[in-house]
């Protein structure tokens, strides 16, 4: 019987790998063992009643509501070239610095990351707008696409982001799950907003870790990152760059300053930010019928896929309790050794290696609400499990052979540029990443002081 919630996720994992759409394998899979179940006598049909409470719970989920807002805010200022008007200012701003364009990619990733949300967008608007001008600068095709690779994550753990988005609203549950197991009747919760608030000093300490990397580069190996020489062109002109820092600025100022100061709410922020984008490329004069069909589409099918991952994992979850499975890894962690640091060094590990074949939806609403009840009963830190959970993801997805982002990036990288120059060009970064996962674990302040200060 122990074994039967292990078999699920086994079967689920080898299904997932024959590239059936996700949402169906989970929900398949569920089906499948609960059918078998039913027929066995091991569960009772009384065990699936709840589906229809947990699947109008999705629908009346008011966070949730931040996703398709968040999803249009970063498509339109893809589609409607705000992004590229942002990069090539930047660039020209900085690029006569010693390793300068570099620099400016950082900066602009971190945007855009601040702007999108979406590790695919970031990673192939960035290879597709400033890997070819590295690589025609002379900068080495090794840090240059590890740089693009490296800074199109960041988007997994700088807000507003679509994974914290769903992390927020998974280990929100999780953390009741865990209060009411203990016994707890007066709830504490935790939001969006406080895994927002939470990722914001690990995201820029991030950030900073790059920067300073590639300053390092450029000065101890010049040839790698040579400033630009070439004077600039009429948008290298002060209005125009003005024009194309600014406008960008000020629309993530409104959407996060608006969740920090406390005057709305993510969901309310998301729908700041959608019409500021929407603004933006009016201004922009890159708005038309074919953009916004566009734009309304991408959003749509993203949406779609993330609500119907929703619900297959939550019959997934439903069917996977039905069978003990939370009893088991309850009894799984407890006999751990190393109490509460072996399990979380255990459940980072396994999220570390399902990250290469799965994407951080999959994760979320499978994994997550079946360890995090356990390892939040055990003391910790929801925000700083939240933070935790994200960055190791953003490692994972960075890790040759099956790291997102580098098929990202190969799917729109020059053919000259080989694919082993993209694995050997991010091991420094997920050296980088790793000790910022070493830094945060030692010091949980880091995720949960900002919240603590801000929220009480």
């Amino acid at each position: 019987m122990e074994l039967i919630p292990l078999g699920m996720f086994v079967v689920a994992c080898l299904v997932l790998l024959t590239g059936y759409p996700v949402a169906f394998c989970l929900g398949g899979t569920a089906l499948m063992f609960a059918l078998g179940g039913l027929v066995a006598g091991v569960i009772s049909p009384s065990d699936l009643t709840y589906l229809p409470g947990r699947l109008y719970g999705i629908i009346e989920n008011t966070s949730l509501l931040a996703v398709p807002l968040f999803v249009f805010m970063g498509v339109m200022l893809e589609k409607s070239k705000v992004a590229e008007k942002l990069l090539a200012s930047m660039g020209r701003l900085m690029g006569r610095l010693p390793g300068g364009l570099g620099l400016a990619i950082v900066i602009v990733g971190a945007l855009l990351a601040a702007s999108t949300g979406i590790v695919g967008a970031t990673v192939v608007t960035m290879g597709l707008l400033s890997l070819p001008t590295m690589l025609r600068y002379g900068y080495n095709p090794r840090l240059a696409t590890g740089l693009i690779c490296a800074t199109g994550t960041l988007g997994q753990i700088i807000p507003p982001s679509i994974a914290l988005v769903l992390l927020g609203d998974v280990l929100g549950t999780a953390y009741q799950e865990a209060q009411l197991r203990q016994g707890i009747w007066s709830l504490d919760t935790v939001s969006v907003g406080d895994l927002f608030v939470g990722s914001m000093i690990p995201g820029l300490i991030l950030v900073a870790m790059y920067l300073i990397y590639v300053m390092v580069i450029s000065w101890l190996k010049p040839e790698q990152a040579p400033p630009v020489s070439q004077p600039g062109t009429e948008d290298g002109k002060p209005i125009s760059l003005i024009e194309g820092l600014l406008a960008p600025l000020v629309l993530i100022i409104a959407v996060l300053g608006s969740i920090l100061g406390g005057y709305a709410t993510p969901t309310e922020a998301a729908g700041v930010g959608a019409f500021g984008a929407l603004l933006l490329a009016m201004m922009n004069r890159h708005l038309d019928r074919h953009i916004l069909r566009e734009v309304v589409r991408s959003t749509t099918r993203v949406t779609t896929m993330v609500f119907m991952i929703l619900i297959g994992a939550s019959l997934f979850s439903l069917v996977f309790r039905a069978f003990g499975g939370d009893e088991v890894v309850q009894h799984f962690f407890d006999n751990m050794p190393g109490g509460v640091v072996g399990a979380t060094l255990v459940v980072m590990l396994v999220i570390f290696l399902l990250g290469f074949i799965l994407d951080f939806v999959e994760i979320t609403f499978v994994v997550v609400p079946i360890v995090g009840p356990v390892l939040l009963g055990m003391g910790l830190d929801p925000i700083w499990l939240g933070v935790m959970i994200a960055l190791n993801l953003q490692t994972s997805f960075l890790t040759p052979p099956f790291g997102f982002a580098l098929f990202y990036l190969r799917g729109v990288a020059p053919p000259e540029v080989r694919t082993a120059d993209i694995y050997k060009g991010v091991i420094p970064f997920i050296l980088i990443q790793l000790t910022m996962l070493g830094i945060l674990g030692l010091f949980p302040q880091l995720a949960t002081w900002l919240p603590g200060l801000l929220y009480g």
